[in-house]
């Protein structure tokens, strides 16, 4: 927690960042416990860079602390569960719109956070996917839900659910956000985590 007692919202942006229309950015001008991540490139993406930005922004909040990831955040998230699976400062995490950097036609800035961690994440995750997405496909969204053992929200037809979406501050994803933080965190999931890397197969989607 912070020195007041509250939660710490750490935001992840994609590709490109957020940019002041983009619903992260209005969270975390609007949330006072709301930190961004910052990259030393956003539109140059080095998987390594980017996790250590995480981790850094992890590290310098006290726990607990929330994680709210869009599009290339995301995967880059699960690399640095994958990477910290000991770590216990995250109660949770609400991933928006997975990028798929698996797909034959990702570019390369992308391609690189690739193949996506086939493991479970140690802590309580929310994947929320748009039907009509261009970066994913819906199905593929279902399943890293599936293998990071997330719940899955089908937030209908929002596109990329980024500022092109037209979603302002929305609202529904902040509901999500708010149940987040309502949690406290819960060593089930990293034992489930654990329990899963060692017995379950990753699902046929991430052999491509």
């Amino acid at each position: 927690m912070d020195s007041d007692g509250a939660t710490r919202i750490i935001v992840v942006p994609g590709l490109g960042g957020s940019g002041s229309d983009h619903w992260q950015a209005l969270w975390a001008g609007a949330r006072p416990h709301a930190r961004m991540v910052r990259q030393a490139s956003w539109d140059d993406p080095q998987p390594d860079d980017w996790i250590a930005a995480i981790d850094a922004a992890i590290s310098a909040a006290a726990t607990p602390a929330v994680l709210v990831a869009h599009s290339l955040g995301c995967p880059a998230v699960a690399h640095w569960a994958a990477r910290n699976p000991g770590n216990e400062r995250i109660v949770g995490a609400l991933l928006v719109a997975p990028c798929d950097v698996e797909r034959p036609d990702a570019c390369a800035a992308i391609a690189r956070f690739g193949p996506v961690p086939p493991t479970a994440l140690p802590f309580r995750s929310v994947v929320v996917a748009s039907r009509n997405d261009p970066y994913v496909e819906f199905s593929r969204a279902h399943c890293f839900a599936t293998r990071w053992g997330s719940a899955f929200v089908d937030a209908g037809a929002l596109g990329h659910i980024n500022a092109k979406s037209g979603l302002s501050d929305w609202s529904f994803g902040q509901v999500l956000l708010d149940d987040l933080l309502a949690a406290t965190r819960d060593d089930r999931h990293a034992r489930v985590a654990t329990l899963r890397g060692e017995l379950s197969p990753p699902p046929p989607c991430f052999g491509l």
